[in-house]
């Protein structure tokens, strides 16, 4: 059984943190949708194009800076 690993958005330009929105939750910045939410998307199979669609409000260089941050900030579970 593999350990889900939490992300730091910390250093991403594309998300901000604040009280009270979202519940505080990692949000791409000046919207309400959730960084892991559009990740976890992608990471179940819908491609940019699909994202696109679904979310848009977010540009496609956004998506794809996103998923990129995450593919490179987040260990991968032993």
């Amino acid at each position: 059984m593999s350990k889900s690993v939490e992300t730091d958005w910390k250093d991403c330009d594309l998300v901000e943190r604040i009280p009270g929105k979202m519940g505080g939750q990692p949000v791409i910045k000046g919207t309400r949708v959730r960084a892991q939410t559009i990740i976890k998307n992608f990471e179940a199979g819908l491609s940019v194009e699909e994202l696109e669609e679904n979310w848009p409000e977010l540009p496609r260089s956004t998506i794809t800076e996103l998923i990129d941050f995450y593919h490179s900030h987040t260990p991968q579970p032993q």
